[in-house]
């Protein structure tokens, strides 16, 4: 598996490469913006928000651009408004620095399984799903609301498809961590209520996400089945 280390921190980044290589990734590293956006395919990116040349976040929804590609935020603004505003720009994960190295491993195989779970589904021909006007195509990663198409980080996309598949059925908070976030997702559960915000207000009251209070969430086709 190949792994792109953005960091402009020589130190930081010589023993992430070292670390990375020790467990048998194909590493290579960059230390500015362009140079990340000019580097070749590779499956997972450790995005450090703080670059020289960009910002950060202008990075990551660039590459977001690559639906073949991982991106885990690796960074040292720890604050919830700065991982809520790198999870909604696409990041598939974020740690904060300082961490562990068992610990980012662990994140970037979970991202890994969950990408070649994408992956695989990519492959099949299963119909799109449908409620009320909305309807979810997971094989083409694409949601049309109304006609229109809908604009959704990867992680908003996972999640309304989830809901779309077990529709008009509600899925536990957990179930949703699990299956959108991975098992080793260890961050507050509000990150999961910040991508609901999200997907609410751009589903509106055509297909609304309802909250069954205490249990988790379910996708409605609309105001009639309130």
């Amino acid at each position: 598996m190949r792994i792109l280390v953005v960091e402009d921190d020589d130190r930081v980044a010589r023993g992430l490469v070292t670390a990375l290589r020790n467990a048998s990734y194909d590493v290579h590293r960059v230390s500015t913006a362009a140079a990340a956006l000019r580097a070749p395919a590779v499956d997972v990116v450790l995005l450090d928000l703080g670059l020289p040349d960009a910002d950060g976040i202008d990075v990551l929804r660039r590459l977001r651009e690559r639906p073949e590609t991982a991106v885990i935020a690796v960074t040292a603004r720890a604050e919830e408004r700065e991982r809520v505003r790198g999870l909604r720009s696409g990041a598939d994960d974020y740690v904060v620095k300082p961490f562990g190295i068992a610990e980012l491993l662990a994140r970037i195989d979970a991202v890994l399984r969950r990408t070649r779970a994408a992956r695989a589904d990519a492959g099949r021909d299963d119909p799109p799903l449908r409620v009320g006007p909305l309807t979810v195509d997971v094989n083409a990663r694409e949601a049309v609301l109304d006609g229109a198409p809908l604009s959704l980080t990867r992680k908003e996309f996972d999640l309304l498809a989830l809901l779309a598949a077990r529709a008009p059925a509600v899925v536990s908070r957990e179930a949703i961590l699990d299956q959108v976030w991975g098992a080793t997702w260890e961050s507050s559960s509000r990150t999961l209520d910040t991508h609901i915000a999200a997907l609410r207000g751009k589903l509106g009251a055509a297909a609304p996400i309802r909250t069954a209070r205490g249990v988790g969430y379910r996708l409605s086709a609309g105001p009639e089945s309130a």
